[in-house]
């Protein structure tokens, strides 16, 4: 079972740094740039060069800073993440959880304590600006999104992310529910704080937001945690609303991935207060 989880753990991880470069080849596409392309064949060794980079820099510890909670944050908001892809039944992952969903909709709820915590213990007005906003955005969709996430429960009559994925075979969830599907995307969206609902991290105003104290390694791991969200949640978008066999699954992960990035490229940040009005 350790082992399972070591190779489910490695294997994420590898998937979120080539997720990065293809994130920076693809908006360097819409800009009509070239990204990164000079390390090894066509950029494909980017992202080994920015994990030597950042892992290999010197953190400062401010003196005005909690240490403990600057470095418990980090650490508890990649362990969350990785934590997540447990209750999917993926090849390497020997045991996951009965009630998948229900755990789902549990564990994600926690994200937030990572970031306030972070927020908090860095003693910056703008990261703990950033903090609470997290807490406020988290908190407004909450409802929302465990409703939406609850029709598909009721329709297969199961907590399972595997038995919804098979009710699924004749009758697409998504066909049936567009506009919820739309909605659904739109909160996940807000909950992996990606453009243009990116406000807890929003630079034009909090300078970086909650994590404008941290850099390093320290950083890193914030970073890491942020795109394992985003292709765990293109997962359970995929599983809930689609289901499809197994060989078909990852071309729409990536699809779903894609649409993450074509967003973030192709809206302006929305406004703080509308999006508070949108729940």
């Amino acid at each position: 079972m350790v082992l399972s989880l070591l190779m489910t753990f490695i294997f994420i991880l590898l998937g979120m740094a080539f997720f990065t470069l293809c994130e920076r080849k693809l908006l360097a596409g819409f800009q009509l740039r070239k990204g990164p392309n000079k390390v090894g064949f066509m950029g494909l060794l980017q992202p080994f060069a920015d994990a030597g980079k950042l892992f290999t820099k010197e953190y400062i510890i401010l003196v005005l800073n909690n240490w403990f909670a600057c470095f418990l944050a980090p650490f508890l908001i990649l362990f969350i993440a990785l934590f997540m892809w447990t209750i999917y039944p993926i090849l390497f992952n020997y045991y996951y959880v009965e009630f998948s969903i229900l755990f789902f909709m549990c564990v994600s709820r926690l994200n937030v304590y990572g970031v306030i915590i972070a927020g908090w213990g860095s003693n910056s007005k703008y990261a703990l600006l950033g903090g609470v906003r997290a807490i406020a955005q988290t908190i407004s969709y909450e409802i929302r999104f465990s409703f939406i996430l609850l029709i598909p429960v009721f329709l297969s009559k199961s907590f399972r992310v595997l038995l919804i994925c098979k009710a699924q075979h004749y009758r697409l969830y998504l066909m049936s529910f567009l506009a919820g599907f739309f909605i659904w995307f739109t909160i996940v969206l807000a909950e992996t704080n990606r453009a243009p609902f990116d406000f807890v991290e929003g630079e034009s105003e909090l300078v970086s937001g909650f994590n404008v104290e941290y850099g390093g390694y320290i950083f890193a791991l914030i970073f890491m945690a942020e795109y394992i969200n985003i292709l765990f949640m293109s997962v359970i978008t995929v599983s809930i609303f689609i289901g499809l066999p197994c060989i078909i699954l990852p071309f729409l992960v990536l699809l779903v991935s894609y649409i993450f990035i074509w967003i973030r490229a192709s809206f302006p940040r929305y406004r703080y207060d509308l999006l508070m009005k949108l729940t």
